[in-house]
């Protein structure tokens, strides 16, 4: 039997459970390379009252920070369109093109923004490795016409991606969070 035989006979877990499942996973990863400023965390949780954005906060950020902030924003404007509009036409190539290279740039300039471990690389920056490796991969997929695992990897970048680096983005304390709420 061959290992593609193999693999098509395998039930598969369902979307929305690995979805789940994977979350789970990287708050758990939160958790742990949040280390010890939980308390702190939570001091500034208490003390948040909703605000008009202030601006100000985004002029004082590194150049990485901001390429960070601005592709991440168009990445995900731009992948809630393609997650609606009809596949495989010239707009989805076009525009998931342009999408892979947002994420791909968000998650490169990752490397540069060191803040939150004094300098080093914390466990958060496994987001971005796990990222720059299957990104190419789900581009070699659409290319081979493997539609279901594009779709799946896709997927999961979008909607697993985004709601982590959004939760992550809001921990209090974080500029996000000062823009919005402290």
């Amino acid at each position: 039997m061959s290992l593609a035989s193999q693999t098509a006979d395998r039930p598969r877990m369902p979307f929305g459970l690995r979805l789940a499942l994977t979350l789970v996973a990287m708050a758990a990863l939160i958790v742990i390379a949040m280390g010890g400023v939980w308390d702190v965390v939570g001091r500034r949780a208490a003390a948040a009252s909703l605000h008009a954005p202030d601006l100000s906060l985004l002029a004082g950020l590194s150049p990485a920070i901001k390429i960070h902030l601005a592709t991440a924003l168009l990445a995900l404007a731009l992948g809630a369109v393609l997650m609606v509009v009809r596949k495989g036409r010239t707009f989805h190539r076009t525009a998931g093109w342009v999408w892979v290279s947002l994420v791909a740039t968000t998650a490169g300039s990752t490397l540069f923004i060191t803040t939150l471990n004094h300098g080093a690389w914390s466990l958060l920056h496994l987001l971005t490795a796990w990222t720059l490796i299957v990104l190419p991969l789900a581009v070699i997929w659409a290319r081979r016409h493997e539609v279901a695992r594009h779709r799946r990897t896709m997927m999961g970048l979008f909607y697993g991606g985004f709601a982590i680096n959004l939760a992550i983005a809001f921990i209090p304390g974080r500029t996000l969070w000062n823009v919005f709420l402290g």
